[in-house]
Protein backbone atom coordinates (compact mmCIF):
# COMPACT_ATOMS: atom_id res chain seq x y z
CA UNK A 1 0.00 0.00 0.00
CA UNK A 2 1.10 3.87 -0.98
CA UNK A 3 1.80 6.44 1.45
CA UNK A 4 -1.16 8.41 0.03
CA UNK A 5 -3.46 5.09 -0.47
CA UNK A 6 -6.61 4.85 1.37
CA UNK A 7 -6.59 1.61 4.48
CA UNK A 8 -9.17 -0.56 4.36
CA UNK A 9 -10.45 -0.52 7.51
CA UNK A 10 -12.29 -2.62 9.83
CA UNK A 11 -14.34 -2.34 12.60
CA UNK A 12 -15.21 -5.00 14.71
CA UNK A 13 -17.53 -3.89 17.43
CA UNK A 14 -20.47 -1.84 16.93
CA UNK A 15 -20.66 0.09 20.01
CA UNK A 16 -20.72 3.79 20.59
CA UNK A 17 -17.16 4.16 19.61
CA UNK A 18 -17.07 1.58 16.56
CA UNK A 19 -20.07 3.77 14.97
CA UNK A 20 -18.17 6.49 16.10
CA UNK A 21 -14.73 5.69 13.88
CA UNK A 22 -16.00 3.92 10.98
CA UNK A 23 -18.48 7.31 10.75
CA UNK A 24 -14.82 8.93 10.47
CA UNK A 25 -13.43 6.77 7.83
CA UNK A 26 -16.44 6.57 5.68
CA UNK A 27 -16.95 10.25 5.72
CA UNK A 28 -13.33 10.31 4.14
CA UNK A 29 -14.21 7.98 1.27
CA UNK A 30 -12.54 5.18 2.86
CA UNK A 31 -14.18 1.45 2.41
CA UNK A 32 -14.69 0.34 5.65
CA UNK A 33 -16.60 -2.94 6.80
CA UNK A 34 -18.27 -3.06 10.37
CA UNK A 35 -18.59 -6.40 12.11
CA UNK A 36 -20.48 -7.06 15.40
CA UNK A 37 -21.55 -10.75 16.42
CA UNK A 38 -24.80 -9.53 16.85
CA UNK A 39 -26.78 -8.63 13.25
CA UNK A 40 -29.10 -6.87 14.78
CA UNK A 41 -26.87 -4.78 16.29
CA UNK A 42 -24.58 -4.75 13.52
CA UNK A 43 -28.14 -3.66 11.09
CA UNK A 44 -29.00 -0.88 13.71
CA UNK A 45 -25.30 0.46 13.58
CA UNK A 46 -25.23 0.94 9.94
CA UNK A 47 -28.07 3.10 9.38
CA UNK A 48 -27.41 5.20 12.16
CA UNK A 49 -23.04 5.58 11.34
CA UNK A 50 -24.78 6.46 7.21
CA UNK A 51 -27.10 9.14 9.36
CA UNK A 52 -23.86 10.62 11.09
CA UNK A 53 -21.77 10.55 8.08
CA UNK A 54 -24.24 12.65 6.15
CA UNK A 55 -24.92 15.10 9.30
CA UNK A 56 -21.22 15.80 8.97
CA UNK A 57 -21.69 16.15 5.46
CA UNK A 58 -24.72 19.07 6.47
CA UNK A 59 -22.00 20.78 8.97
CA UNK A 60 -19.50 21.55 6.80
CA UNK A 61 -17.06 18.97 7.93
CA UNK A 62 -16.93 16.28 5.41
CA UNK A 63 -16.89 16.54 0.94
CA UNK A 64 -19.90 15.59 -0.92
CA UNK A 65 -17.79 13.08 -3.07
CA UNK A 66 -15.75 11.19 0.12
CA UNK A 67 -19.12 10.67 1.88
CA UNK A 68 -20.97 9.25 -1.50
CA UNK A 69 -17.67 7.49 -2.23
CA UNK A 70 -17.54 5.96 1.36
CA UNK A 71 -21.52 5.19 1.50
CA UNK A 72 -21.57 3.16 -1.52
CA UNK A 73 -18.31 1.37 -0.55
CA UNK A 74 -19.63 0.78 3.29
CA UNK A 75 -20.39 -3.00 4.63
CA UNK A 76 -21.85 -4.96 6.68
CA UNK A 77 -19.17 -8.19 7.61
CA UNK A 78 -20.73 -11.39 7.59
CA UNK A 79 -18.62 -12.99 9.78
CA UNK A 80 -15.15 -12.33 11.78
CA UNK A 81 -13.23 -13.81 8.74
CA UNK A 82 -14.90 -11.94 5.79
CA UNK A 83 -14.50 -8.56 7.74
CA UNK A 84 -10.76 -8.54 8.86
CA UNK A 85 -9.33 -10.96 5.60
CA UNK A 86 -8.46 -7.85 3.32
CA UNK A 87 -8.36 -4.92 6.01
CA UNK A 88 -5.14 -2.96 6.49
CA UNK A 89 -5.98 -1.44 9.41
CA UNK A 90 -8.48 -3.61 12.13
CA UNK A 91 -10.27 -0.93 14.67
CA UNK A 92 -11.14 -3.20 17.88
CA UNK A 93 -13.63 -1.97 20.08
CA UNK A 94 -15.24 -4.92 21.53
CA UNK A 95 -16.79 -5.09 25.27
CA UNK A 96 -14.60 -3.82 28.31
CA UNK A 97 -13.97 -7.46 29.50
CA UNK A 98 -10.25 -8.38 29.69
CA UNK A 99 -10.62 -11.94 29.08
CA UNK A 100 -13.46 -11.26 26.28
CA UNK A 101 -10.74 -8.76 24.16
CA UNK A 102 -8.05 -11.40 24.24
CA UNK A 103 -9.93 -13.90 22.71
CA UNK A 104 -11.29 -11.65 20.30
CA UNK A 105 -8.10 -9.85 19.46
CA UNK A 106 -6.25 -13.91 18.89
CA UNK A 107 -9.50 -14.84 16.49
CA UNK A 108 -8.76 -11.49 14.48
CA UNK A 109 -5.05 -12.00 14.53
CA UNK A 110 -5.82 -15.74 13.15
CA UNK A 111 -7.51 -14.58 10.13
CA UNK A 112 -6.23 -11.06 8.91
CA UNK A 113 -3.32 -10.57 7.11
CA UNK A 114 0.57 -10.53 8.51
CA UNK A 115 0.86 -6.92 7.34
CA UNK A 116 -2.58 -5.43 9.49
CA UNK A 117 -2.45 -3.38 11.93
CA UNK A 118 -4.55 -3.88 14.76
CA UNK A 119 -5.57 -0.74 17.28
CA UNK A 120 -7.15 -1.41 20.17
CA UNK A 121 -9.86 1.35 21.83
CA UNK A 122 -10.42 0.61 25.16
CA UNK A 123 -10.78 2.69 28.27
CA UNK A 124 -9.52 0.41 30.78
CA UNK A 125 -7.01 -2.02 29.35
CA UNK A 126 -3.67 -1.60 27.58
CA UNK A 127 -1.88 -3.26 24.88
CA UNK A 128 0.83 -4.99 27.35
CA UNK A 129 -2.59 -6.65 28.68
CA UNK A 130 -4.21 -7.24 25.32
CA UNK A 131 -1.86 -8.74 23.61
CA UNK A 132 -1.21 -11.81 25.52
CA UNK A 133 -2.71 -14.20 23.21
CA UNK A 134 -1.20 -12.85 20.42
CA UNK A 135 1.91 -14.24 18.26
CA UNK A 136 2.53 -10.69 16.86
CA UNK A 137 1.63 -7.89 19.54
CA UNK A 138 4.24 -5.74 17.36
CA UNK A 139 1.45 -5.21 15.50
CA UNK A 140 -1.32 -4.17 18.27
CA UNK A 141 -1.43 -0.51 20.05
CA UNK A 142 -4.37 1.02 21.27
CA UNK A 143 -5.91 4.35 19.77
CA UNK A 144 -8.56 5.99 22.19
CA UNK A 145 -10.68 9.06 20.98
CA UNK A 146 -13.37 11.11 22.64
CA UNK A 147 -16.56 10.59 22.04
CA UNK A 148 -18.35 11.46 19.67
CA UNK A 149 -15.45 10.22 17.64
CA UNK A 150 -16.45 12.48 14.56
CA UNK A 151 -16.52 15.58 16.46
CA UNK A 152 -13.45 15.00 19.05
CA UNK A 153 -10.07 15.55 17.35
CA UNK A 154 -7.60 14.90 19.84
CA UNK A 155 -6.44 10.82 19.70
CA UNK A 156 -4.60 8.82 22.31
CA UNK A 157 -2.56 6.50 21.03
CA UNK A 158 -0.64 4.49 23.35
CA UNK A 159 2.13 1.80 21.93
CA UNK A 160 2.44 -1.32 24.12
CA UNK A 161 5.88 -2.29 25.16
CA UNK A 162 6.51 -4.98 22.17
CA UNK A 163 4.68 -2.43 19.10
CA UNK A 164 6.92 -1.73 16.31
CA UNK A 165 7.57 2.08 16.14
CA UNK A 166 6.79 1.71 11.91
CA UNK A 167 3.10 0.90 13.17
CA UNK A 168 2.71 3.68 15.37
CA UNK A 169 4.02 6.01 12.89
CA UNK A 170 1.57 4.46 9.89
CA UNK A 171 -0.95 4.88 12.42
CA UNK A 172 -0.52 8.08 13.17
CA UNK A 173 -0.42 8.97 9.45
CA UNK A 174 -3.33 7.20 9.06
CA UNK A 175 -5.30 9.95 11.83
CA UNK A 176 -4.28 12.70 10.42
CA UNK A 177 -5.60 12.13 7.10
CA UNK A 178 -8.57 11.52 9.10
CA UNK A 179 -8.23 15.13 10.30
CA UNK A 180 -7.65 13.92 13.48
CA UNK A 181 -4.60 14.59 16.20
CA UNK A 182 -2.84 11.80 17.32
CA UNK A 183 -0.90 12.50 20.81
CA UNK A 184 1.40 9.47 21.37
CA UNK A 185 1.71 8.72 24.60
CA UNK A 186 5.19 7.01 26.36
CA UNK A 187 4.03 5.42 29.11
CA UNK A 188 1.18 3.48 29.77
CA UNK A 189 -1.24 4.74 32.47
CA UNK A 190 -4.62 4.02 33.94
CA UNK A 191 -7.22 6.60 32.28
CA UNK A 192 -4.41 7.83 29.79
CA UNK A 193 -4.16 11.77 29.88
CA UNK A 194 -6.93 13.15 28.59
CA UNK A 195 -9.06 10.73 30.86
CA UNK A 196 -6.98 11.14 33.99
CA UNK A 197 -8.34 14.83 33.48
CA UNK A 198 -11.69 14.75 32.79
CA UNK A 199 -11.65 12.47 36.14
CA UNK A 200 -10.18 14.99 38.34
CA UNK A 201 -12.13 17.73 36.91
CA UNK A 202 -15.64 15.71 37.37
CA UNK A 203 -14.34 14.68 40.66
CA UNK A 204 -14.51 18.81 41.96
CA UNK A 205 -17.30 18.99 40.14
CA UNK A 206 -19.18 15.90 42.05
CA UNK A 207 -18.21 17.91 45.22
CA UNK A 208 -19.21 21.18 44.82
CA UNK A 209 -22.61 20.29 43.62
CA UNK A 210 -23.05 17.29 46.39
CA UNK A 211 -22.16 20.39 48.80
CA UNK A 212 -24.34 22.79 47.96
CA UNK A 213 -21.77 25.41 46.63
CA UNK A 214 -23.76 25.65 43.52
CA UNK A 215 -26.62 23.90 41.31
CA UNK A 216 -25.49 21.29 38.43
CA UNK A 217 -26.63 23.45 35.55
CA UNK A 218 -24.86 26.64 36.87
CA UNK A 219 -22.00 24.22 37.53
CA UNK A 220 -21.69 23.25 33.83
CA UNK A 221 -22.28 26.86 32.22
CA UNK A 222 -19.23 27.73 34.29
CA UNK A 223 -16.75 24.68 33.27
CA UNK A 224 -18.52 25.39 29.69
CA UNK A 225 -18.22 28.84 29.61
CA UNK A 226 -14.99 28.90 31.55
CA UNK A 227 -12.00 26.67 31.63
CA UNK A 228 -13.38 24.74 28.76
CA UNK A 229 -12.77 27.75 26.34
CA UNK A 230 -9.80 29.09 27.62
CA UNK A 231 -8.67 24.99 27.60
CA UNK A 232 -9.88 25.05 23.54
CA UNK A 233 -8.16 27.58 22.21
CA UNK A 234 -4.81 27.07 24.39
CA UNK A 235 -3.97 24.11 26.85
CA UNK A 236 -3.47 25.11 30.40
CA UNK A 237 0.32 25.02 30.25
CA UNK A 238 0.49 27.13 27.89
CA UNK A 239 -1.32 30.03 29.10
CA UNK A 240 0.33 29.84 32.06
CA UNK A 241 3.57 30.92 29.43
CA UNK A 242 1.70 33.75 28.45
CA UNK A 243 0.32 34.55 31.72
CA UNK A 244 4.05 35.49 32.48
CA UNK A 245 4.68 37.55 29.97
CA UNK A 246 7.47 39.04 29.76
CA UNK A 247 8.46 37.88 33.62
CA UNK A 248 11.26 35.18 34.32
CA UNK A 249 8.98 32.09 33.67
CA UNK A 250 9.88 30.15 37.09
CA UNK A 251 9.08 33.69 39.39
CA UNK A 252 5.62 34.12 37.67
CA UNK A 253 4.49 30.00 37.87
CA UNK A 254 5.92 30.70 41.37
CA UNK A 255 3.48 33.31 42.12
CA UNK A 256 0.55 31.49 40.79
CA UNK A 257 1.35 28.46 42.77
CA UNK A 258 1.19 30.87 45.71
CA UNK A 259 -2.61 30.93 45.17
CA UNK A 260 -3.09 27.65 43.62
CA UNK A 261 -1.05 25.11 46.39
CA UNK A 262 -3.72 26.91 48.69
CA UNK A 263 -7.06 25.73 46.87
CA UNK A 264 -5.07 22.65 46.37
CA UNK A 265 -5.56 21.81 49.62
CA UNK A 266 -9.06 22.27 49.67
CA UNK A 267 -9.68 20.03 46.77
CA UNK A 268 -11.98 16.96 46.71
CA UNK A 269 -9.79 14.04 47.70
CA UNK A 270 -13.25 11.63 46.80
CA UNK A 271 -12.41 8.06 45.92
CA UNK A 272 -16.07 6.87 45.68
CA UNK A 273 -19.24 7.85 46.31
CA UNK A 274 -21.63 6.03 48.92
CA UNK A 275 -25.04 5.14 47.98
CA UNK A 276 -26.46 8.28 49.55
CA UNK A 277 -24.22 10.70 47.61
CA UNK A 278 -25.22 8.52 44.49
CA UNK A 279 -28.85 9.13 44.36
CA UNK A 280 -28.75 12.91 45.33
CA UNK A 281 -26.44 13.02 42.14
CA UNK A 282 -28.66 11.61 39.48
CA UNK A 283 -31.76 12.97 41.06
CA UNK A 284 -30.33 16.40 40.74
CA UNK A 285 -28.68 15.36 36.91
CA UNK A 286 -32.56 14.33 36.11
CA UNK A 287 -33.84 17.29 37.79
CA UNK A 288 -31.58 20.02 35.96
CA UNK A 289 -31.61 18.26 32.61
CA UNK A 290 -35.11 16.68 31.87
CA UNK A 291 -35.05 16.96 27.92
CA UNK A 292 -34.88 14.09 26.02
CA UNK A 293 -31.26 12.57 25.26
CA UNK A 294 -31.61 12.59 21.16
CA UNK A 295 -32.19 16.80 21.15
CA UNK A 296 -29.60 17.14 23.23
CA UNK A 297 -27.30 15.39 21.71
CA UNK A 298 -28.31 16.60 18.11
CA UNK A 299 -27.63 20.57 20.49
CA UNK A 300 -23.95 18.95 21.42
CA UNK A 301 -23.19 17.76 18.29
CA UNK A 302 -24.05 21.10 16.56
CA UNK A 303 -22.07 23.21 18.77
CA UNK A 304 -18.95 20.22 18.76
CA UNK A 305 -18.44 20.79 14.61
CA UNK A 306 -18.96 24.59 15.15
CA UNK A 307 -16.20 24.67 17.73
CA UNK A 308 -13.70 22.73 16.13
CA UNK A 309 -14.28 24.61 12.85
CA UNK A 310 -13.55 27.80 14.44
CA UNK A 311 -10.49 26.56 16.15
CA UNK A 312 -9.62 25.22 12.65
CA UNK A 313 -9.10 28.78 11.53
CA UNK A 314 -5.53 30.24 11.10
Amino acid sequence: MTETAKPLVAVIGAGGIGRGWATVAIARGWRVTLFDPSANVSEDARAEVITRVHQLQQRGMAEREAVEAGVAAFTNGRSLLQAVTDADWIIETGPEDLGQRQRLLEQVEQVCRMAAIITSSSLRYHASALCARLRRPERLLCVNPWSPVEYMPIVEVIPGPLTEPACVATVRVWLQRLDHLPVVLHAEVPGNVSGRIAAAVWRECIDLVLNGVITVQDLDRVVSSGPAVAWAAIGPHHRQVLAAGNRDLTVAISAQLGTYEGWWRTLSQRTSLDSEELYRLARALESAYPAEAQAVREERDRRLAALVKALQQP
